[in-house]
């Protein structure tokens, strides 16, 4: 199956389209005269007014235009969209990127090297993770194999946080209440890696597959929102173990290119969830690879 590369110039428009459909004259301090407007959110020239820029620039920009474009309005304009650090360096990114080559879908799961797996093995009680570039899981430990789920029992090409999110009941009961606020997290971070240049093919038809299989996934996809995730609190209710409060961080590998990175889990030292985690790790007869 052959997959298109992303088209920064068609996503850099329904992106710009999507966040001014977002704002009203209110949001920005513009009047609003209570006449029946045509489209949602505010007019083109209203946003234009308030980065500063000229309609016809901003029209050509919202058009997919590109040319000549300086960072300057790019963040003006981001500015006046409200944007955040993460989505303005998304329209930054897709400014920048010129079309590509059609890519080929494959699957080969990337080689990790054998000291990462020591050093994850190494941390008995510290659930730990490294992610490919489509959040597939390519190596875990005893202690993400108990908390999460038996990743040596899954088949490589479903070996992945969107399918963990939006096919296994096990894993979304897991996250309880809070499974849409990170699967919409998980969404909008792959959104981002895909305005990364290269752009990885398994990545391109990972996010193809995923809006085929799972309409939760197409309509959170169709969101549009950006978002590129280094930490953050988890709270789980783990089927053996009970509650749990767990820091994710994501640790860079800026030496293994073919890989996001590495997310580690921690708790407090002494506390509630620290002691399950140790009983968690202590009982499970889960491998801590697929071989």
């Amino acid at each position: 199956m052959t997959l298109a590369a992303v088209d920064s110039r068609t996503e850099l428009s329904a992106f710009l389209k999507s966040r001014r459909a977002r704002l009203t004259p209110a949001d920005v301090g513009l009047p609003d005269y209570g006449s029946t407007r045509r489209v949602a959110g505010l007019r083109r020239e209203e946003l234009a007014r308030i980065a500063g820029v000229s309609v016809a620039h901003y029209t050509r920009l919202e058009q997919g235009n590109t040319r000549s474009v300086s960072s300057s309005v790019l963040d003006a304009i981001s500015r006046a969209l409200r944007l955040d650090a993460h989505e303005t360096a998304y329209v930054h990114r897709l400014a920048r990127h010129r079309p590509g080559k059609a890519v080929v879908e494959t699957y080969a799961p990337p080689r990790v090297r054998p000291a990462l797996q020591h050093l994850l093995d190494s941390m008995e009680h510290t659930p730990g993770l490294i992610i490919g570039h489509h959040a597939d899981v390519v190596a875990w430990n005893r202690a993400a194999a108990a908390l999460f789920a038996d990743f040596a029992a899954l088949p490589p090409q479903r070996r992945d946080f969107s399918h963990l999110h939006f096919f296994d009941e096990e894993f979304r009961a897991l996250h309880g209440a809070g499974w849409r606020e990170v699967a919409h997290a998980h969404v909008a971070h792959l959104r981002a890696l895909t305005s990364r240049a290269p752009v990885c093919p398994d990545l391109l038809a990972h996010v193809d597959r995923m809006r085929r299989d799972s309409a939760e996934f197409r309509a959170l996809w169709a969101d549009r929102d950006v978002v590129v995730v280094s930490h953050r609190i988890f709270r789980l209710r783990h089927p053996l173990v009970g509650a749990l409060e767990l820091e994710a961080e994501r640790v860079e590998l800026p030496g293994d290119c073919h890989l996001t990175g590495m997310d580690l889990f921690t708790a407090a030292p002494g506390s509630p969830t620290d002691a399950a985690l140790r009983r968690l790790a202590a009982s499970t007869d889960r491998r801590a690879s697929a071989s």
